[in-house]
């Protein structure tokens, strides 16, 4: 990981930069690290990058899902002082941001969902790798990115060790249980944040047509693709990602 993590209180985070906020949320299996170069990249043009940890295999189980999360997540913003953030969520992280945006829109300057559950939960409950050899599971990692040279030793390795752990792998099961139940075709509608969807055009685990319908339920939302990339755009085609997101929030004027 490029950048320091902070510890306060039960909250553990990155933050880098001055400015706007950008409070990003990663996903069920990905690490802080995994959004390094947005870190890099926004911290320099005028936003301060903050990521909080959150409490995926700290939480109680009955406890573990995404409206927990977000009640969480709206406690830290408090905790940290950030008024008007914009929201950053990858694949579990986007469904995060989406839930806090229903729930808590006064404190939401915009939402930016790349490869977001929060529609397509049979993708949510499959995708997981269940227990098994170190080849199975390097696949399942793979097949999250165009480019199965993106998962790395180390992501294989990360993987590997949750589903390995039995007390992870339950909260991993409650977790897409929880997706299910909080699927948010219903609230969509009458959400007014101003939305920017960044998605791969070869995602296997959220397909393009989960972008298209994002797209279509929220009111004020713009999509885009990035060609020849999966399902955590940021890592696999972070220039790219960076320079529409960015350009999204020039226009926005945020």
């Amino acid at each position: 990981m490029t950048h320091d993590l902070k510890k306060e209180k039960k909250y553990t985070y990155i933050e880098v930069g001055e400015g706007t906020p950008i409070v990003v949320l990663h996903g069920l299996m990905g690490s802080l690290s995994n959004f390094d170069s947005v870190t890099s990249y926004f911290s320099q043009q005028g936003y301060k990058v903050v990521i909080p940890m959150l409490p995926i295999y700290s939480t109680p189980l009955l406890k573990t899902g995404v409206k927990t999360f977000a009640k969480y997540l709206n406690d830290f913003l408090k905790f940290k002082k950030l008024e008007k953030v914009i929201l950053l969520g990858n694949s579990l992280g986007g469904h995060i941001g989406l839930y806090h945006t229903k729930m808590y829109p006064e404190n939401m300057k915009a939402l930016v969902i790349t490869g977001s559950s929060g529609l397509y939960e049979n993708a949510m409950g499959e995708s997981y790798p269940k227990r098994g050899d170190y080849e199975y599971i390097k696949k399942k990692a793979e097949d999250v990115f165009y480019d199965p040279a993106v998962a790395t030793k180390e992501i294989v390795d990360d993987v590997y060790a949750v589903v390995n752990d039995r007390n992870k792998l339950v909260k991993t099961l409650a977790i897409a249980k929880s997706a299910i139940r909080h699927n948010m075709g219903n609230d969509l509608p009458s959400m007014h944040t101003p939305t920017c969807i960044i998605w791969g055009k070869n995602d296997n685990v959220t397909p393009p047509e989960v972008a298209q319908d994002f797209d279509k339920l929220l009111p004020d939302s713009n999509l885009y693709w990035i060609d020849k990339c999966g399902h955590a755009a940021m890592m696999e085609r972070p220039n790219e990602f960076n320079e529409i997101l960015h350009n999204w929030l020039k226009e926005r004027n945020y």
